[in-house]
Parts: C-alpha cells; sequence; structure tokens
C-alpha cells in the first residue's frame, strides 16, 4: 500500500506539474495576443456632455479615424449631466478592459473634485491618462453693443462701468465662469456673474442680454466670423492658431493669465498598459492627418505620451483649485 502511494506521488510529481506549466505558459500567450488583438470588439467611448459641444466634436473625429485603423466601431456614447460627472463616473465603474473610454476635459477631471464636496470618485485616481487630444484657449467675446474694439479699450470700459456688465457662463465653476472671475479679480473690478446650462449662454450673448463672455473658441468661432461677436483677447499664453491676430490677455497687460480648456482620452485604473499604450501611438499617428481641420475648428491638437498627460493633469488639478476656492464657488 505504501508502495502504491509513493509510486501515485511520484506519477503527480513527474507529469501534473509539467501539464500545470503548459497550461499556465498557454493563459500567458493568450492573455498577450489578446492585448495584441485589440480591439476585438467595438469600443465605447463616452462624452460627458451633450452631442454638438467642444468634447463631442472632438471625440467623434478622433473615434473616426481610430475606428478606421482598427477595424472596430468606436462608439460615442453621451451622457451628460452632473457637470461632466456621470459621465465620468460610468467609465470609472466600468470594466477595465479597453472597452469603455472616455474623452474628458478640464472641469471633469481637474476642476469638479474641488468644487463638488460628494464626489464619490477620484478622477486622478480612478481614471488612467491615455492621450491628450488638443488644447482649446478660451476667447473673450463681446456683443456688438459693447463700444470697445480692443482688449485694452474693453479694460477701459469695464472699470468705468463697475457692476453694469453682466457675464454669462456654461456653468458655476466652469472654466468659462473661473476665466471671467480671473479677470475681474485680476483688474479689481465688480461685475455680475450670469450662470447657464450649456449653450443658453451663448443665445443670451448674441441677443445682447449679456455683454461678454469667456467661451470656448470652438464654440463661437462661427459667430466671430460672421461679425455676431468680437474677439478681443484668448485665454492662452501663447496666440491661438485659429484665431490669427487675436492677442493673448497675458500679453495685454495681465502677465501669466492661463485658463482654458484642454481634451483628452481616459481609461478606467487597471486597464492593461499594452492597451494604453496601443491607443496613444494610434492617436498620436492620427493628430497630425486632423491638425487643418481641429485648427480651422478652434482646437489645437497636442499628443504626447500617457506619462505627460498624467503630469499635465496634475498641475492642472493644483492650478484650478486655488482659484475655485479663491473664487468660493460651489457645485449647485
Amino acid at each position: 500500500m505504501r508502495l502504491w502511494i509513493t509510486i501515485s506521488l511520484l506519477f503527480c510529481s513527474t507529469v501534473v506539474r509539467p501539464i500545470v506549466a503548459v497550461v499556465t505558459t498557454l493563459l500567458l500567450v493568450t492573455g498577450t495576443a489578446s492585448a495584441q488583438d485589440y480591439p476585438l470588439k467595438p469600443v465605447r467611448v463616452v462624452v460627458a456632455f451633450t452631442a454638438g459641444g467642444t468634447t463631442d466634436i472632438l471625440a467623434r473625429s478622433v473615434s473616426q479615424q481610430l475606428a478606421e485603423r482598427l477595424k472596430q466601431p468606436f462608439i460615442i456614447d453621451n451622457r451628460p449631466g452632473g457637470g461632466g460627472n456621470i459621465g465620468t463616473e460610468n467609465v470609472v465603474r466600468s470594466a477595465a478592459d479597453g472597452y469603455s473610454l472616455l474623452v474628458g476635459s478640464v472641469g471633469p477631471i481637474a476642476i469638479n473634485q474641488t468644487l463638488f464636496k460628494n464626489l464619490t470618485y477620484d478622477p486622478l485616481k480612478d481614471l488612467v491618462p491615455v492621450v491628450q487630444i488638443a488644447d482649446v484657449p478660451n476667447v473673450l467675446v463681446v456683443h456688438p453693443s459693447v463700444p470697445a474694439k480692443t482688449f485694452e479699450e474693453f479694460l477701459v470700459y469695464l472699470k468705468a462701468n463697475p457692476g453694469k456688465l453682466n457675464y454669462g457662463s456654461t456653468g458655476v465653476g466652469t472654466s468659462s465662469h473661473l476665466s471671467s472671475y480671473m479677470l475681474s479679480q485680476r483688474l479689481g473690478v465688480e461685475t455680475l456673474h450670469v450662470p447657464y446650462k450649456g449653450a443658453n449662454a451663448l443665445n443670451d450673448l448674441l441677443a445682447g442680454r449679456l455683454q461678454f463672455m469667456f467661451a470656448t473658441i470652438p464654440s463661437v468661432i462661427p459667430q466671430i466670423k460672421a461679425g455676431k461677436l468680437r474677439a478681443l483677447a484668448v485665454s492662452s499664453l501663447k496666440p491661438s492658431r485659429s484665431l490669427p491676430g487675436v492677442p493673448t490677455v497675458a500679453e495685454k497687460g495681465l502677465p501669466g493669465f492661463e485658463a482654458g480648456s484642454w481634451f483628452g482620452f481616459f481609461a478606467p485604473k487597471g486597464t492593461p498598459a499594452s492597451v494604453i499604450a496601443m491607443l496613444n501611438k494610434n492617436v498620436n499617428d492620427i493628430l497630425p492627418q486632423l491638425e487643418a481641420q481641429m485648427i480651422r475648428e478652434g482646437a489645437d491638437p497636442v499628443g504626447g505620451s500617457a506619462a505627460q498627460y498624467g503630469q499635465f493633469t496634475q498641475k492642472e488639478f493644483v492650478k484650478w483649485k486655488a482659484i475655485v476656492e479663491s473664487s468660493g464657488a460651489v457645485a449647485e
């Protein structure tokens, strides 16, 4: 009996262990192949805002190119609400397999965790940066009824009419709101903030019920070209290629003034590094093909590594945290 047990143990040792090793190797090989073959099915790209906005336009342009290159649909899933929090959290809670992605922007990623006191997730920890798509400066636009033709003239007009000028924004705590707050603060001038939901602010600006507004360039470039709004300055440190001839706020007497929007891909924490790297490479390859279109529409393509994007978003969080706290803005 003891001899039989000994023989059985030897059999298990010499036969079963090699089989386990072979199975383990096969599993590893299969896993690698899956990463290499990604995507094997349609990829969902969540946009946390309504269709037709800047985030949506950029997401669709890049996703269409990704679909053509990778031979799988990249399907836009608009999930607006909560200042971008609803769509962002949806991706945070999704499987980390590369088939749910987010095209995020400055608000949901770098501003909202200071603005909203009850977020149940941290976008900087629960999402993985993939690649930055574009920088989109805000542009200071005024209704034609405002007599100022230049940024310098507008500052004089603003100081001469304290408390009389209304500015709109796409919501409390958005970069649109905080850009105007920063301008008023730097000048020491009282202005009235009128928050809206989405594009309604632009409608009232066009109707003359508001006097000025900081808006993303893509959202107002048609109205600027049509003469319905006057562009006075952009909020980036460098001039925008989309609006040649329009100066920066910084070069016109407010050095260091920088307040704009940016957009890029994120994935749920835990998404395989190979998938992140593959998406990063493909988007970087795509952006030069979209450069002329994006500049024409008001965006400046960026690209770069996932690590660079991660460092950038961390710096943006620190910058906007100080501005939100200084403004006293609280999510409604």
